[in-house]
This record gives structure tokens, C-alpha cells and sequence, in this order.
């Protein structure tokens, strides 16, 4: 009997060890995937896909969709099926918006439905949290433009609205540049900024309504500052907003539609004498930290974590680790931070602590022609 039962427990420890094992070596290594958009030089170039499996040491880009003028601007939707991108470009009546079907299985992109964005130069695509609207900002236009996505991904053109001013640079500011459109995370909301009046537009969003937009109120920005991007926090209490020609990072209360100041922090260090250009702002999965990327002569990432008070300090900055780092983006779990450099042709990888979210480079470098735009897949 006692034989019986030492065997029986054996076997029990034998297959239970096996199983483990077992289960361990067929797990699936884990790649993160990302859609490139680019600036293009001729028709072999176009959208591409990147995929970054650390545990085979593999980083690979291929072009998914070429023939396709400048897609400087590339997203899709939760599911991952559909996919939404420009081609940036400035003939009459401005460039276009253009909706594309994505099989996971070839991963190819067909295109289903195209349509001028009624401005010059589209730059900055967004869709709503309900996935049934899009909008996208015309940078030399000054202007934005709102679709209906409808069955099959085809865009119905909604409405059209043009910026007007100025600010106080004329080089860069004797006319409006809206840069960016972005929802507040219950939809309720639209969020343009634009560079060129320095200034950040709220518009009330009701998508019941045949001309949805409507504008609520205008936050004016420091002259000078030029505001490019911004992100809300997950709540949508918090907006980080990037200023491009200042290079600095205003932090943002935002309740009811209602945008209040709350901290301003510099991307460059003390001292620092040169060209500067703050391009992309991005929050961690955790919330923990903010990171912005900044040109120029600088050609850095800045770290900043949220501190207990809820006030943020600047903890890290680092090379880039190539050339103009106009976009990046983190792994959904914030393991890595993906820099793309749009002037040195390539994307470079580091590692990111997860308890402070202090950046490494590592060797991960892969090559490709002027990425300036990176979105996550699979979130």
C-alpha cells in the first residue's frame, strides 16, 4: 500500500514537472508590432510594418503598403482590421484621408475607401473613443476636417473648419498650423492644437448632429510656444501638451471642457545653446512617467515621473540615439520605448525600468527610409 502510493505520488510530481516544461517551452515568444508611417521618395516606399521579438533577438521592418504619397500619419482600431492614414501632400484641395482593410494572417493592407482632407498638408489623424468618427489636422491649411466612418470603413466627409491669426514668430507663426487633433477619453470632447495662433481649441463633440463640432472655448499658450501634441491621462482629469518651439511640456488640468495651467517643465537642460523642435509626447502604460522627444540639436528623450503631491519632476534625459526623433512610442506592457528618427533612417530600441522608468539604449537598431510615425498594434 505504501509502495503503491510512493509510486502514484511520483508519477504525480513526474508529469505535473513535465507538463510545466512542456508548457513553458511551446509558450509563444512574445513580438510587438507597430505600423510605420513615412515620408516617401518614390513608389517602392510607403506604409510599413515593424516587429520586435526580444526573446529571438529579432527586429524586422517590411513596406505593406507602398505607392502611397508621404503616410506621414498611420493608426487602426482596437481590433486592428482597419486602418486609417494620410498622404501628406499640399496640391489643391489638399491632401487626402485614406481607410485600408488589414488581415492579421498576410498582414496586407487594401485600400477601401479615399477622400480629400479639404486642407493643405494633413498631418495628425484621431479617432473617437467609439471608433464611428475620425478627424484630421491640416498643418498649412489651418484647418480640420471630421468624417463618418461607415460600413465597410467608407468616410463621409462631415464638416470642415478653418482656423484664422496669428502669433508673434513670423517666421513660423504669421498663420494658423493646427496640428493636432485629439477626443477627450468619453468622446464628449475635441482638443486642436495649433501652433500657429498658440493656441489650444476645445470643441464640444455630439456626433448626433449633422455638423458635430461646435467650439466651447479657446486656452491661449505662452507667445512663442507653438503647441503640437498632447495626450490625456486615462481619467481625462490631466492633459500633457508638448510645446514644439519652445520645447517644453505644459501640464494641463481639464474639467468640463474647461482647460486650467497647473506646472510647466523644460526639455533642455541648463545652458543648453541650440536648435530645438519638441515633436512627440507619450503617457507610460502605468501612468508613471511622461516622455517627450525633442529635436533640433538636442535630438533627446526626456523622462519625467508623477511625483506623490501629483506635481512631476524631470528625471532623466538621453540621446535619442539617432537624428530627428519626430515620433515613438512604448510596448503595451512599457517594457521598451521605440524611437524613430525621421532624419537618420532608422528606429532604435531601449529598455525602460518599470519601477522608474529610467530609459537604456540597447543594440536593437533596424533601418528605414524616414519613419516618422509609429503606431502600437494589438492593444
Amino acid at each position: 500500500m505504501k509502495q503503491s502510493l510512493l509510486v502514484t505520488v511520483f508519477l504525480a510530481i513526474f508529469f505535473a514537472c513535465t507538463t510545466d516544461k512542456t508548457t513553458k517551452m511551446t509558450e509563444n515568444p512574445i513580438t510587438y508590432s507597430f505600423l510605420v508611417g513615412t515620408y516617401t521618395d518614390d513608389a517602392s516606399q510607403g506604409i510599413n510594418q515593424l516587429d520586435f521579438t526580444p526573446s529571438e533577438n529579432k527586429l524586422e521592418v517590411r513596406t505593406i503598403f507602398p505607392g502611397i504619397q508621404n503616410p506621414s500619419f498611420v493608426i487602426a482600431n482596437s481590433v486592428g482590421d482597419k486602418v486609417f492614414t494620410l498622404e501628406e501632400i499640399d496640391n489643391v484641395p489638399g491632401g487626402n484621408i485614406i481607410s485600408l482593410s488589414r488581415t492579421s494572417e498576410d498582414q496586407v493592407l487594401t485600400k477601401l475607401s479615399e477622400l480629400p482632407s479639404f486642407g493643405d498638408h494633413p498631418c495628425y489623424i484621431a479617432l473617437s473613443p467609439n471608433e464611428q468618427f475620425l478627424t484630421v489636422a491640416n498643418y498649412s491649411g489651418g484647418s480640420f476636417s471630421a468624417y463618418k466612418i461607415g460600413e465597410n470603413a467608407n468616410l463621409s466627409h462631415l464638416q470642415t473648419i478653418q482656423h484664422e491669426g496669428s502669433s508673434i514668430n513670423q517666421a513660423r507663426q504669421s498663420s494658423p498650423h493646427v496640428h493636432s487633433t485629439v477626443f477627450s477619453p468619453d468622446g464628449k470632447f475635441l482638443l486642436v492644437a495649433d501652433l500657429g495662433t498658440d493656441q489650444v481649441y476645445v470643441y464640444n463633440f455630439n456626433q448626433d448632429e449633422a455638423k458635430p463640432l461646435t467650439l466651447n472655448n479657446i486656452h491661449k499658450v505662452t507667445p512663442g510656444d507653438g503647441p503640437r501634441h498632447l495626450i490625456f491621462s486615462k481619467d481625462g482629469k490631466e492633459i500633457m501638451l508638448v510645446e514644439e518651439m519652445s520645447a517644453s511640456l505644459d501640464i494641463l488640468s481639464f474639467d468640463a471642457g474647461k482647460i486650467s495651467p497647473k506646472q510647466k517643465i523644460s526639455l533642455v537642460t541648463e545652458g543648453f545653446d541650440g536648435g530645438v523642435g519638441a515633436a512627440e509626447v507619450r503617457l507610460s502604460p502605468d501612468e508613471k512617467n511622461i516622455y517627450v522627444s525633442n529635436r533640433g540639436d538636442a535630438n533627446t528623450i526626456s523622462v519625467i515621473s508623477k511625483k506623490a503631491s501629483g506635481e512631476y519632476e524631470f528625471i532623466q534625459q538621453i540621446l535619442s540615439g539617432g537624428i530627428m526623433p519626430r515620433n515613438f512610442n512604448l510596448t503595451a506592457d512599457g517594457k521598451y520605448l521605440l524611437a524613430a528618427h525621421q532624419a537618420s533612417d532608422d528606429v532604435i530600441i531601449f529598455e525602460r525600468d518599470l519601477e522608474t522608468g529610467v530609459l537604456t539604449q540597447t543594440n536593437w537598431k533596424v533601418s528605414v527610409h524616414s519613419p516618422v510615425y509609429l503606431f502600437r498594434l494589438g492593444d
